[in-house]
């Protein structure tokens, strides 16, 4: 007999938690809207988080250059001054309406009973590409990106890739992991040009034109002991390794969300100026809408998410007026 579900109920479901989503949850506790913040990586930070987390970003108003790990450190910190419940690693799967009002159930069971649904998906559903070899190692000795640096430490590691994200990681575990091996396979990188010359100069052990063809180590107790590499010539070389990070990228799509009965602009949601979708209840803002005149930025996207949530409040409450406000006026 399987477990009954776990049933939540809330203001608003925020389906996203990138940069967009967190402002959004921000704006959410502000306007007095109790909020949970729904995401499929196991991490708050979108694609901030998963492909760029050491990179600087430029393009914010008030903020003339952050690394983006700090950059969405400061939007968790202003997000959670309203306490927001996070539901991390887990993907909402089915989006139906009871009485007028949208219900989520997500991929573990969990259903998300709310007054509003605000969808800030990015660029949608991120599937990391494969390594190709070593799947049983995924969760303990291989995995497709870094929650944080520190568990590296003092760690034999091997990163794949030959992008941004395969050199920022090379650069950043250089001075905590006690080796790191970068393997591409091809012999130019695509990454930024001047992270390639600190990983260049660095004790990082470079290998292009090479695969990473086999893990090896204890099936019984997970632990990754070392890798085998084969060069396009065919020679083998094997290094220690505790931990694989496949640095390959990611393959998005909208993912279940195609099914819900959202109007959709190819790989866009269609939104009006307040951020409302097609659906009673359901909006969406940042780089998963569209409509004429759209520029896809951040900054474009907080301006749009505190939009829909100023008018989310007031579909919930219309005693409310819609403009809240300064966040000044209050203490």
């Amino acid at each position: 007999m399987s477990a009954p579900s776990t049933v939540i109920e809330t203001d608003v479901v925020i389906v996203g938690a990138g940069p967009t989503g967190l402002y959004g949850a921000y704006y959410a506790g502000f306007r007095g809207l109790s909020t949970v913040v729904v995401d499929v990586l196991p991490q708050a930070g979108g694609q901030v988080m998963a492909l760029y987390p050491e990179k600087q970003i430029r393009d914010v108003a008030a903020l003339p250059s952050i690394r983006g790990r700090d950059f969405v450190a400061n939007l968790v910190e202003q997000a959670d001054t309203y306490e927001p419940t996070y539901l991390l690693g887990r993907q909402a799967v089915t989006l139906e309406h009871v009485d007028g009002s949208p219900v989520l159930t997500l991929d573990d069971g969990t259903v998300l009973r709310a007054g509003a649904v605000v969808i800030t998906a990015g660029i949608g559903t991120p599937t990391p590409r494969a390594l190709g070899t070593g799947d049983e190692w995924v969760g303990s000795g291989l995995s497709y990106f870094v929650v944080d640096p520190s568990q590296h430490a003092d760690q034999d590691v091997v990163i794949v890739g030959g992008g941004d994200s395969a050199l920022d990681w090379a650069d950043a575990l250089a001075t905590i992991a006690r080796s790191v091996t970068l393997v591409h396979r091809r012999a130019a990188f695509r990454g930024h040009a001047a992270t390639l010359d600190r990983v260049r100069s660095g004790p990082t052990a470079i290998h292009t034109d090479t695969e990473v063809v086999a893990l090896h180590g204890d099936a019984t107790t997970k632990v990754l002991q070392k890798v085998t590499l084969q060069a396009k010539d065919g020679t083998e070389t094997v290094v220690a390794c505790d931990h694989v990070i496949a640095a390959l990228g990611f393959i998005s799509d909208l993912g279940p969300l195609r099914e819900w009965g959202v109007e959709l602009l190819g790989r866009s949601i269609a939104v009006d100026r307040s951020g409302r979708t097609n659906l009673p209840r359901v909006y969406a803002a940042g780089d998963v809408t569209d409509y004429d005149g759209k520029v896809k930025l951040m900054s474009v996207g907080f301006g749009e998410v505190a939009t829909a949530m100023n008018h989310v409040a007031v579909d919930l409450d219309p005693d409310l007026v819609l403009f809240p406000g300064h966040s000044t006026d209050g203490a």
